[in-house]
């Protein structure tokens, strides 16, 4: 078996099965147990193990970064809920900090690599702390980048911090780029030499906050530097602002099929592309 994916969400489970039996992301085996209810033995046999699995992201990043699905390898994208700004603020007083947890299966299984990410709000930095001391803790070196979608062209910001921790570089004593406990490593060096897009359509990737469109009528995907958003749609917004989205995703209307799960499950997805880039960096350091 290659991948095994823990998801509690029966609506984002069952997509998690039709993207495998598609041939979208790599076969395994779903389980939504609580992974508060997952122990080391049920992992035994699986090259991959992704956990807050979602609709798949992490197994799409790694197939878009040349990661073949029988590399071993883990990915976590704890829930945000407690760190981010939409949630209640209760931070680790909250039942979602899953994080212990999830340190409790890599402190036992001893994964070789592992990616995850989390809200890059202030709360989100001092739970990226945590889990730094925690994995270095572990003998792991550990290693970040605070990158938007914007980055890979995506219309919207969706800025977010991407970790990496890695079993060998820290067997080693050091990080990936040799220095102290400060760098980053390979992933800061990418977002050094490529720039991280901003707000206002600097990099004529992302609309202004005026919502004004930053292409002309026709550009092709190639020259709007859009790639896997190309197709849009604009929306009027309550603000007086127009902004782009994937088309079939309009404000919620009487009748259509499985919005509100669709929209939570997109809500709560990474930007597989920009973890694609982060992934990349990580492989060529």
């Amino acid at each position: 078996m290659a991948a095994y994916y823990n998801e509690i969400d029966p609506y984002a489970a069952q997509w998690l099965r039709n993207l495998i039996l598609a041939g979208h992301i790599a076969p395994g085996e779903v389980d939504e147990r609580s992974i508060t209810d997952v122990s080391p033995d049920d992992l035994l046999g699986f090259d991959q193990c992704h956990f807050f699995a979602g609709i798949g992201g992490w197994s799409l990043a790694l197939r878009l970064a040349g990661w073949p699905d029988d590399q071993p390898v883990w990915t976590g994208s704890c829930p945000c809920q407690p760190f981010s700004a939409a949630g209640k603020g209760l931070g680790e007083k909250d039942p979602r900090h899953l994080w212990p947890e999830f340190r409790r299966l890599i402190a036992e299984c001893r994964p070789t690599t592992v990616f995850g990410e989390q809200v890059a709000a202030a709360a989100g930095r001092e739970w990226l702390a945590r889990v730094r001391a925690d994995l270095e803790g572990l003998a792991y070196a550990v290693g970040a980048a605070d990158l938007c979608a914007a980055s890979a062209g995506a219309p919207h910001i969706r800025q977010r911090l991407w970790w990496v921790a890695d079993a060998d570089q820290g067997q080693r004593g050091r990080l990936a780029d040799g220095e102290g406990r400060e760098h980053d490593g390979a992933a800061t060096g990418w977002q050094q030499s490529h720039g991280v897009a901003k707000p206002g359509g600097a990099d004529g990737r992302l609309g202004d906050d005026e919502g004004r469109r930053p292409f002309a009528s026709g550009s092709t995907p190639e020259a709007s530097g859009l790639g896997s958003w190309s197709n849009y749609v604009w929306i009027p917004c309550a603000d007086g602002k127009s902004r782009r989205i994937k088309p079939g995703l309009e404000p919620l209307a009487y009748g259509v099929q499985n919005r509100v799960g669709r929209l939570r499950a997109y809500g709560n997805a990474i930007v597989p592309q920009v973890a694609a880039e982060f992934i990349g960096a990580v492989m060529e350091g």
